[in-house]
């Protein structure tokens, strides 16, 4: 008989929505699992990859399943706050202003190529990704609980942009980074294309909602009651500050940092449906929860390590609690 699981709802949303998603994305598990991973964490996601890897359709197809309510915005040099938040109009028939509502009051926002924003605009999404709410005129509005902000930005298009500030990319839970598909993904891609798959008709493709509210709520009940052991917590505590004492980083993983891996991992857990919290999850999570919050040192970006080798080797130094 097979093992029963403890987090059977997480497991059993992970399982449905890696499967309908892959009716319109070939392969890119890892990165359909992270994405899921923030959204029952309550997390924003930051996805980092150069264009035409499946970004915007990725949060398209993820809102569909989870049957969320999604709206994109693609930042310019020119986009205002109140082309984000909204504004008061005045109605000429009731004599009285009244709120028009911008793009954020949904559930899932893409913000395409959020670098290319100014730093006023990009600003405007702060209180709504820390706080879930936004202040239009001095008036607090409420925005939805399961306000999702995805992010994309290209790595190697650096003209004409506006690089995050570091107070806002802590905002982002993980920072994924979109890879090429391998080369038996690529030509299974094409061969959906050939076939006549149309990445504007998603429900002809398959996608369709898998999930409930009510479930959504039960899967993150579920991630909640993940046991975590002392020795486990020393163990992301023992990580963080190998961080912040290493000799390649002049910034390392602040103590939200630190609360971001737990949450993640734990997650991840259950999506795995465990019932504890391992070692395996807090290094697989390590690497998006912290990549866009470590800084190195210019002498070690000039030799060519990225934050995630200096991930690996804080892992590799630091010992795994039994």
């Amino acid at each position: 008989m097979a093992e029963e699981r403890f987090a059977a709802k997480a497991y059993e949303l992970a399982t449905k929505v890696q499967e309908t998603i892959g009716n319109a994305i070939v392969g890119q598990k890892r990165l359909i699992q992270e994405c899921l991973v923030a959204i029952l964490a309550g997390g924003h996601v930051l996805l980092e990859g150069v264009p035409g890897t499946a970004k915007t359709l990725l949060v398209r197809a993820l809102a569909i399943a989870l049957g969320k309510e999604f709206r994109r915005v693609q930042m310019t040099p020119d986009l205002m706050p109140s082309d984000i938040l909204g504004t008061y109009v005045f109605d000429m028939e009731t004599r009285q202003f009244h709120l028009r509502r911008g793009p954020i009051f949904t559930q899932f926002l893409l913000a395409d190529e959020i670098n290319r924003a100014p730093a006023k605009t990009q600003s405007a999404l702060l209180e709504g990704m820390q706080e879930k709410q936004v202040t239009i005129d001095g008036t607090s509005h409420p925005l939805d609980p399961d306000f999702t902000v995805f992010a994309t930005q290209n790595p190697v298009e650096f003209e004409g942009t506006y690089p995050l500030p570091e107070a806002q990319l802590d905002r982002f839970m993980l920072k994924v980074v979109v890879d090429y598909p391998a080369p038996e993904e690529e030509r299974e891609l094409l061969r959906r294309y050939d076939q006549g798959f149309d990445a504007n008709r998603l429900a002809e493709a398959g996608v369709r909602p898998v999930t409930t509210p009510e479930e959504l709520a039960q899967c993150r009940e579920e991630t909640a009651r993940v046991e975590v052991s002392d020795a486990v917590l020393g163990y992301i505590s023992n990580l963080a500050r190998a961080t912040r004492e290493s000799p390649l980083l002049t910034l390392g993983a602040s103590p939200r940092a630190a609360v971001m891996l737990l949450l993640a991992a734990k997650t991840l857990a259950a999506l795995r449906g465990k019932d504890y919290l391992g070692p395996d999850e807090v290094q697989a999570m390590a690497p998006p929860a912290w990549r866009h919050r470590l800084i190195l040192r210019p002498e070690v970006e000039i030799e060519g390590q990225t934050p995630d080798d200096i991930i690996r080797t804080v892992i590799a130094s630091v010992p795994v609690p039994r």
